[in-house]
């Protein structure tokens, strides 16, 4: 059967504007990097993406490249579109990405306005979509002039490909140029998608005071650090675990005893919020209104669940706040 979506799913998610657009996003949005390619269950995709609406996540984060294999997940979402959410369409922004490696030669991955036109169409073919809310450049092209990249993005608007722009792992500098040339093109820069938690705060360093300076809004991926900010690793490295896997965004080594007592201790504080660590830290991306929204994964509804509820609590202490930098800045001893 096709779903019914909730008659309360607006009731409690925050949106919050993008930047100087019109366009609002929910606080917590829902990424889908992991958990919707071919080795995941189709019911479980579908169980997740069912319960993310009802609970008032409208925006489906999606790039060329995820799977596994490279697609899949676009692909995977679009079943799921057609069979669900079609009659939502509207009340759904959907976003995509090319920038990575995606299929073989030299047309296949980077920032030339072929790869990434080509690209967007397939992504389109895959999801069964006209158009995406939100088109990235999915990362920068050190040989591919910056007016060539972003002038593919406004052509995706101009085509109808696109409703709006946006790019990803863009340095601060980057993210300033980007915004002047798509300004000049009339198509401006709704957003940037960094990495960001309370274990990589590089966007303070600049990035979201530019965001600022440009009117763009942000949204925050990894904001549980690779899941290093939940309670899975409070006693250790579990069996099973990303960590003790062969995944390159958290390695063992990584995980230093200095890195846990943090963790511990962060999770300390998340109790007495009456929050899990998760969610405290999600929260914490929130902390202050200068990221639009937290891009979150889940590989089960309860997970799902869990860090959607952390927009039940976004506010912090002035307490709360200074003792959170001063665990974060603790070494050991």
């Amino acid at each position: 059967m096709t779903h019914t979506a909730a008659d309360t799913r607006y009731d409690t998610m925050p949106y919050r504007r993008v930047g100087r657009s019109g366009l609002k996003l929910p606080a917590i949005s829902l990424g889908l990097w992991h958990n919707f390619g071919d080795d995941k269950p189709l019911q479980t995709q579908r169980a997740i993406l069912r319960r993310a609406f009802d609970l008032g996540v409208t925006h489906f984060d999606l790039a060329n490249n995820y799977g596994p294999p490279p697609g899949a997940a676009e692909a995977n979402f679009g079943r799921h579109l057609a069979r669900d959410f079609r009659p939502y369409r509207d009340e759904m922004v959907i976003s995509t990405k090319a920038g990575y490696d995606m299929w073989p030669g030299p047309y296949g991955e980077w920032g030339s306005r072929k790869y990434l036109l080509a690209s967007l169409d397939q992504s389109l073919s895959r999801m069964g979509l006209e158009y995406v809310d939100i088109f990235y450049s999915h990362r920068p092209d050190p040989d591919t002039p910056l007016e060539e990249t972003m002038g593919a993005l406004d052509t995706a608007v101009r085509q109808g490909k696109a409703l709006y722009v946006g790019i990803s792992n863009y340095s601060p500098e980057q993210t300033r140029e980007a915004a002047r040339i798509l300004a000049g093109l009339g198509t401006p820069l709704l957003i940037h998608q960094p990495s960001y938690s309370m274990f990589n705060r590089w966007v303070e360093d600049g990035l979201l005071d530019v965001l600022d300076e440009v009117g763009a809004g942000s949204i925050a991926f990894s904001p549980l650090a690779q899941g290093l900010l939940t309670d899975r690793y409070l006693s250790g490295i579990p069996a099973g675990s990303r960590a003790a896997g062969a995944s390159p965004f958290l390695t063992a080594e990584g995980i230093t005893e200095e890195t846990l007592a943090k963790v511990r201790a962060l999770d300390s504080i998340a109790r007495r919020r009456g929050q899990t660590l998760a969610q405290t830290a999600i929260a914490w991306v929130l902390r202050g209104g200068r990221v639009t929204s937290a891009l979150v994964g889940a590989s089960s509804v309860k997970q799902l669940e869990d860090n959607v509820a952390a927009a039940g609590n976004l506010d912090f202490t002035d307490d709360e706040l200074a003792e959170i930098e001063n665990h974060l800045a603790r070494q050991a001893g």
